[in-house]
């Protein structure tokens, strides 16, 4: 069982900056990949960035390329996702993923296990 726990939200003004944290509770050599979907009220949830562990090959959502960059420490078993130039339609809560064998994890089917989730909440 693979315990999953963000950190890193918070409110900020349109246009600054977040860095999202998710430490994972084992060694990160049982997991594949690691990733951030959001869900906003109302709305499914949606991926966000994912980043395969061996390798580092990253994905992205169409709507944050150029502005979230995900990363990982193996030292600390943890993904952090660096948000940038941040918008309103960010405002969501954001959950942290991971998968333990190998295939993708761009759609919440995929996941294996979930964190808490996090409010990151962007104003006008």
């Amino acid at each position: 069982q693979v315990q999953l726990v963000e950190s890193g939200g918070g409110l900020v003004q349109a246009g600054g900056s977040l860095r999202l944290s998710c430490a994972a509770s084992e060694r990160t050599s049982g997991i594949y990949a690691m990733g951030w979907f959001r869900q906003a009220p109302g709305t499914e949830r949606e991926f966000v960035s994912t980043i395969v562990w061996s390798g580092g090959r990253t994905f992205y959502a169409d709507s944050v390329k150029g502005r979230f960059t995900v990363s990982r420490d193996n030292t600390k078993n943890t993904v952090y996702l660096q948000m940038n130039s941040l918008k309103p339609e960010d405002t969501a809560v954001y959950y942290c993923a991971a998968r333990t064998f190998g295939g993708p994890l761009v759609s919440p089917q995929n996941a294996h296990y979930w964190g808490q989730g996090t409010q990151v909440t962007v104003s006008k």
